[in-house]
């Protein structure tokens, strides 16, 4: 039901490696599927998928969870997005 985007520096494997680990560590999700670009992750506040795809330096990052943009999945999802380094000298907010 609710969709981010952000671009980031992170690379995309990266990117969603640390998604899975982040958000793992502050709510109850176990992985449903991944691949190299995509994880899925699901537990008793919802479904989150997140996909990175680079493009040259940058690299997009697409959050979609099935819950409103006011649940927990979402607010912890925003702000996983928001740690993510901008530019290639900015540091990974932990």
């Amino acid at each position: 039901m609710a969709s981010y985007q952000r671009l980031t520096a992170t690379s995309g494997a990266e990117a969603v490696r640390l998604a899975a680990e982040y958000l793992r560590e502050r709510i109850p999700l176990e992985v449903q599927s991944r691949d190299s670009h995509s994880v899925t992750l699901a537990g008793g506040d919802g479904t989150v998928t997140i996909s990175a795809h680079s493009h040259g330096l940058e690299t997009a990052v697409t959050v979609s969870t099935d819950q409103l943009r006011t649940s927990r999945i979402d607010m912890e999802s925003q702000h996983y997005l928001n740690q993510l380094p901008y530019e290639p000298e900015d540091r990974q907010r932990r």
